[in-house]
């Protein structure tokens, strides 16, 4: 596999962030001149009627597949904080600074999970600041 760092660690699978999004606002374009100039009917209300239905199935399996592993996430780094630290998160901790801590190694974790709530660091900011990156190739 391809080396991660900060600046490619984001994952995009082109059939789905592209292709099948693209195909979906196409209908969904198209739904809309049909109507426009066919007029409405039961036809064209179908019509953009499955288009926004794909559009939101779209948005909805993104939403879901990612929330979950978000949760994945966070048990595995509670874990990894216990293991390394002898202490669950600090509850101060954001679900977004959580999961870009996956990324700090061990000999770096604790150090940068204690400036993360003392600095406020974004996810960015955290990811910055590891020096020697964890990949994470798992997360879709």
């Amino acid at each position: 596999m391809e080396e991660q760092n900060f600046k490619k660690h984001a994952q995009y699978v082109v059939g789905f962030h592209v292709i099948t999004f693209g195909v979906i606002l196409a209908a969904l374009v198209l739904a809309i001149i049909l109507m426009v100039q066919g007029g409405i009917s039961l036809a064209t209300i179908f019509m953009l009627l499955v288009a926004t239905a794909l559009g939101l199935l779209f948005a909805f399996t993104r939403i879901f597949a990612t929330g979950n592993q978000d949760r994945v996430i966070r048990a595995e780094e509670n874990f990894r904080s216990f293991r390394l630290t002898g202490k669950v998160l600090d509850s101060r901790l954001t679900r977004n600074q959580i999961i870009a801590l996956r990324f700090a190694c061990d000999e770096e974790y604790a150090t940068l999970a204690d400036r993360a709530i003392k600095e406020n660091l974004s996810a960015t900011d955290i990811k910055k600041a590891v020096q020697q990156w964890r990949a994470d190739h798992h997360r879709i």
